[in-house]
């Protein structure tokens, strides 16, 4: 019979302080609330949760762990599958993956399965220090790597050579995945730290930066070399890589090309595109502030538009950064936010507005060349549309100017077009994304392999992930099968 006990509760900063502050809003369970919640699951013989995960993870094994008291193990066991577990238990939308196939779930609250994913990995890093395959402990950021060697056709010493273009989820993943296999991994990154989106695009509040690097750290732990500043399709071509004994490329990059609305006055001074806005953010440490000044000048007055993930958290830094009133501007209603309902709820607590039913058309500035309001209309919900959400229509004559001098645009984003256009024979779709074997990660160059958000526009995190472990697979199969000397 499903538990009867309910589902234990996030503890989280209060929203009066956490608007003052870049730290973590969400604390994280004790080992009291860990084992609570670990003791809701029944332990399903069809394990439905493990079949809602991109990754893998054998999700009823680490809980039962959890629940045992066995936290370090527990670790281990989610880093079977996932290497970087104290990040998906953060940013993960586990209520529309894992958790929405918890049998718990059907007749209540499902468990926890996030929560308790970064508590095992939260624990491991702060009590044991973080374990490799094999046994063998880092004892630190970078000390050695994994003496163990899986399926890779290899000498058994590092094994052949594989380079993975980008250091995001997708990379990240799928270079930890193949060094597993006993490949001799290099990642190439073309700013000057890795984490891809990560870092850049994903705030302080939700994702700490120490937990970024400590989740990087593991990798390199495992054999894989960084190399940072280095633009592929710029600085290497990628028959400069293969040229260099590399014998498959993964290229994870991302979707970095912000959308706009095309609306007239886009171009004034105070409009941003959510991309630029949050990666200044990242990038010049705003998370610092008020004892750092980041160079991002925000208004009294706030509009963002659009209601996804990267809309809430691009209005969240806004307020942290001292804007008066934030307002999220979305053309259809509260039933189709694409957000996490956790992130809506942070944002609402935190005092966003919500301007719902509400299409911009017009950015409206002084003389000077700066915002000064936005002018929407009003719109109703029609038919479904090709996404399958109800259309919205505006309603004629009701315009209305909404007073802002700061927009900020999050509408979402396509791949760089950098490398597709600087790569002879590499095939992308219409909107310039790679076109790449969903089952295999095999694009149209032999031995080049793409996943992530560069193959499907802007996407979650775990779902890059996923497409970088498809990918590992798919360069193992492929090395095996006698390409390498090709």
């Amino acid at each position: 019979m499903p538990s009867r006990v309910g589902r234990s509760p996030m503890p989280k900063q209060e929203p009066r302080e956490r608007i003052r502050n870049f730290s973590e809003v969400a604390l994280g369970y004790s080992e009291e609330d860990a084992i609570r919640e670990a003791s809701r699951c029944i332990n399903c013989p069809k394990r439905p949760c493990v079949s809602g995960c991109p990754v893998e993870v054998d999700i009823p094994s680490f809980i039962g762990l959890i629940r045992d008291g066995r936290f370090a193990e527990a670790a281990r066991k989610i880093k079977e599958k996932n290497s970087l577990p104290a990040i998906c238990g953060r940013v993960c939308p586990q209520e529309t993956q894992c958790e929405a196939q918890c049998t718990l779930g059907k007749k209540g609250e499902p468990v926890a399965i996030g929560a308790l994913e970064r508590f095992a990995a939260d624990f491991e890093r702060a009590h044991s220090g973080i374990s490799l395959p094999g046994g063998l402990d880092t004892g630190g950021p970078h000390a050695g790597r994994s003496n163990m060697v899986g399926s890779c056709p290899g000498d058994g010493s590092g094994g052949l050579k594989v380079a993975v273009v980008g250091s995001g989820p997708a990379g990240l993943t799928c270079a930890a995945d193949l060094a597993k296999m006993g490949y001799k991994v290099t990642i190439f990154e073309s700013l000057h730290s890795a984490g891809g989106v990560l870092r850049y695009g994903i705030p302080e509040f939700r994702l700490p930066k120490a937990i970024l690097e400590e989740e990087i750290a593991y990798v390199r732990a495992l054999g894989v070399e960084l190399r940072l500043n280095v633009l592929i399709g710029q600085t290497y071509s990628l028959d400069d890589l293969f040229r260099a004994g590399y014998k498959a490329i993964f290229l994870g990059t991302g979707a970095g090309l912000p959308h706009f609305l095309g609306i007239p006055g886009e171009n004034l001074n105070g409009v941003y595109s959510a991309n630029e806005f949050l990666t200044r953010a990242n990038l010049m440490k705003a998370y610092l502030f008020p004892d750092y000044v980041t160079p991002i000048k925000v208004g009294r007055r706030v509009a963002v538009v659009g209601a996804g993930n990267v809309a809430m958290d691009a209005a969240r830094v806004a307020l942290r950064l001292g804007a008066e009133e934030v307002t999220i501007v979305y053309r259809r209603s509260r039933a189709e936010m694409p957000a996490r309902r956790e992130e809506v709820e942070n944002a609402e607590e935190e005092g966003v507005r919500f301007a719902l039913l509400t299409n911009p058309i017009r950015v409206l500035g002084d003389e000077k060349g700066w915002v000064t309001g936005l002018e929407c209309i009003r719109m109703e919900l029609g038919e479904p549309d090709e996404s399958g959400r109800r259309r919205p229509v505006p309603i004629k004559g009701s315009e209305f100017i909404m007073g802002v001098d700061t927009m900020i645009s999050a509408i979402g984003t396509d791949p760089n077009p950098l490398l597709p256009r600087l790569t002879p024979g590499l095939a992308t779709g219409r909107h310039g994304n790679l076109v790449a074997d969903p089952e295999t990660g095999a694009t149209s160059i032999p031995g080049v392999f793409a996943g992530g958000d560069i193959v499907t526009g802007s996407a979650t995190v775990i779902a890059a992930m996923g497409a970088g472990k498809v990918a590992a697979r798919g360069i193992d199969r492929y090395l095996r099968a006698g390409n390498a000397e090709k």
